[in-house]
């Protein structure tokens, strides 16, 4: 059985993750930051909790991370581990930059160190890009990269210091660069379950408002179990390379609200106002990823649409409040 270690397995992306790597017969390995408040921070895991192992760890720890893999010594490793909000990137960048740039290169050498071998899956962000847009309107690997955030910053630099060391030491790191997944299981101070969680409130009589930010902004969303699959699918090439993960289709925040509000048979429009605390204080205007090279090179194809996916995460919220 191949092992794989999952840093931030607790998220979003690495409990879908751990689920797939156990239907593929893998040893599941992961990693924990400590918190004080233990009860609900394997919540996302509960499905496997008993089929996975976890250790205590941090992404800034370099000796933790040393320790970890001397005692699992993985044939895979999928870094997931980072401040992963983009605004709250704005409030603490220096914690950012720390955690999602730094603790990758920590990741790396711990790696270099103790298990060379090991392949290294690196999540990259379409959030490295900024405002950099190709002619026809898409990013892709090609695309110069100007990030507008702190969290875009420090993605860039994990990007490149990943290629570095895989041209440096001969290291297996691909990079993935994945843009907007979404899932029942996102946090509800991202976009797309904040504006599903609080329509349903709002349908139920439990709300009577949204508040959100810049409502002219498109991403390209898809879902998470999908993107979890290319994860893997990226540590199977023979070579180690850079690759976009992304549906090529985008919607802007007010589609997004006006999908969610209309399947729950009400006008967005007579809930929805925008708070000012919410906008960037540099703004991410569009995103819209090409994916060519995965698909040609891997087959990958995503099962959900951009609205089948939301249906998913209306009722998942309908489902826990009635």
């Amino acid at each position: 059985m191949k092992k794989a270690l999952i840093t931030g397995i607790n998220g979003q992306d690495g409990s879908y993750l751990a689920e797939f790597l156990l239907s593929m017969d893998y040893e599941v390995y992961g990693i924990l930051k400590r918190n004080s408040v233990a009860e609900n921070q394997t919540a996302r895991l509960d499905n496997v909790f008993n089929q996975i192992t976890l250790y205590y760890a941090d992404i800034n720890d370099l000796s933790s991370l040393i320790s970890v893999l001397q005692k699992v010594q993985p044939d895979e490793i999928y870094n997931l581990a980072a401040q992963s909000h983009v605004r709250i990137s704005f409030d603490q960048p220096i914690y950012t930059a720390q955690t999602t740039g730094l603790g990758s290169l920590n990741l790396l050498e711990a790696v270099r160190l103790i298990c060379p071998k090991t392949k290294i899956y690196q999540a990259s962000s379409s959030e490295m890009f900024g405002n950099s847009i190709d002619r026809d309107g898409f990013q892709r690997e090609t695309t110069p990269m100007n990030p507008v955030s702190p969290y875009g910053c420090a993605k860039v630099f994990a990007y490149n210091i990943s290629r570095n060391y895989r041209h440096s030491y001969n290291l297996y790191i691909s990079n993935g660069i994945l843009f907007n997944h979404e899932s029942p299981r996102r946090g509800t101070n991202f976009v797309t379950n904040k504006v599903c969680k609080e329509a349903v409130k709002i349908k139920l009589g439990l709300s009577d408002k949204l508040s959100l930010g810049n409502l002219e902004a498109t991403r390209d969303w898809g879902h998470a179990k999908d993107y979890v699959e290319a994860m893997w699918l990226i540590l199977q090439q023979s070579k180690p390379d850079d690759f976009i993960c992304s549906t090529g289709i985008s919607h802007s925040v007010k589609e997004l609200c006006d999908y969610v509000f209309t399947s729950l048979n009400l006008d967005w429009k007579k809930y929805v106002i925008q708070d000012l605390k919410f906008l960037r204080p540099e703004e991410l205007h569009n995103l819209k990823g090409d994916s060519t090279k995965l698909k040609n090179l891997t087959n990958w194809k995503p099962k959900y649409t951009f609205e089948s996916m939301l249906d998913e995460m209306i009722q998942f919220w309908v489902k826990k409040y009635e």
